[in-house]
């Protein structure tokens, strides 16, 4: 007996103005881009303000949206329909950095920051830096009060879930034993600071200094005096963040295709969301391949082709038979992984997605996405 599985009502979820932020989530290569983009859609042209801010470096979503270009400032899509309004943005992670670091100190300690060569490094290219990004910007959008309904398509990681572990791992970072040892000249101040750095930890700066060189030890002693004086409120925004994602008001999506790996991604995906109290919408399964004559068994579809190919008859029936065979064993397969998933979470409402004949490139594309979420 084919199991079923609450239906995920879309539209239910993007009429609901209570409903201001929606974060999509899954692991990579399974549309998460293409799903948030028609979830904005769709949700603007029945009349709400949205935005969608993309963490995933694709071009796709500037592409359908018929945007030149897509970065770190919300720029409104046209062609939207109804009273709604439809704003996109891609994160520019190193920007967001920047603004954050001239918004919290003033210019002279501005510009000593900006032009550190170990802040280059770490504003683009430190594990943790582009979610916690996301996070900030999240942040931001919701506190310009800017759009009633913000959608969220995470990094394309492994772990799409990568950056609600951000703000801790960069708390980790911040308050580790090394940044400790490297701040301690600031803190203590002057001369006699690195004096007394040469006394207490004279082993592990001599250590540092040949591996990273006196210039690099320098560049990052420097920033992170600047670090430690700019960014107080770094860890609270993020907190405030976190608690804004577990708050009534946000839903997330987990999108995976009907794959083993996906599903077995997507079920890690919502058990770390109950395990972390974060409000789970329910499932897309996207790229479901069905065929349109069901009846039609691929045991029943493959005899046929044996009985016709045996006659040499109708050589061209017996290849479309072979393929509808094929496309009903397809079909059986991505059954049985949904199964597994609906086994483990009975409770978690999906929505489906078929298959489509190309790439969704334009807004009707984008649409034509979303009128398939919400049937």
């Amino acid at each position: 007996m084919t199991k079923t599985a609450p239906v995920l009502d879309i539209d239910a979820i993007l009429d609901d103005e209570n409903t201001r932020i929606i974060v999509c989530c899954g692991s990579g290569g399974v549309g998460k881009t293409t799903t948030a983009a028609a979830l904005g859609l769709r949700a603007a042209e029945r009349g709400r303000s949205v935005v969608v801010l993309t963490v995933d470096p694709a071009k796709r979503l500037a592409q359908a949206m018929g945007l030149t270009e897509l970065d770190n400032v919300p720029r409104r899509v046209k062609g939207v329909g109804s009273q709604g309004e439809l704003h996109a943005m891609m994160l520019d992670m190193k920007r967001t950095f920047d603004e954050i670091i001239e918004a919290h100190a003033d210019p002279e300690r501005a510009r000593q920051i900006l032009t550190n060569p170990f802040y280059e490094s770490l504003s683009s290219s430190f594990s943790g830096t582009q979610e916690y990004m996301a996070m900030e910007k999240l942040g931001q959008l919701r506190r310009s009060g800017d759009w009633d309904l913000i959608i969220v398509d995470t990094p394309p990681s492994r772990s799409a879930l990568d950056f609600l572990d951000a703000p801790e791992r960069l708390g980790r970072f911040l308050d580790g034993r090394l940044i400790r040892i490297l701040m301690a000249p600031a803190k203590a101040g002057g001369r006699s600071a690195f004096k007394l750095l040469n006394a207490g930890f004279g082993i592990v700066a001599g250590a540092l200094t040949k591996v990273l060189g006196a210039q690099v030890l320098k560049d990052i002693q420097m920033f992170v005096s600047a670090l430690d004086a700019v960014f107080g409120g770094f860890r609270q925004r993020a907190e405030q963040t976190y608690k804004l994602l577990q708050a009534p008001g946000t839903a997330f999506v987990v999108v995976a295709t009907p794959e083993r790996d996906a599903i077995r991604e997507a079920s890690y995906f919502v058990e770390r969301l109950a395990e972390e109290r974060m409000p789970l919408a329910g499932l897309v399964i996207n790229r479901l391949h069905r065929s349109p004559a069901p009846a039609l068994s691929a045991a029943r579809s493959t005899a046929a082709a044996e009985d016709l190919e045996s006659r040499g008859e109708h050589e061209l029936a017996s290849a479309v038979l072979r393929l509808h065979a094929g496309r009903m064993q397809l079909a059986a397969r991505e059954q049985r992984e949904q199964e597994h998933f609906m086994s483990a979470h009975p409770t978690v409402p999906i929505a489906h997605v078929p298959a489509m004949a190309e790439d969704v490139h334009d807004l009707d594309g984008l649409r034509e996405i979303g009128d398939l979420l919400a049937s």
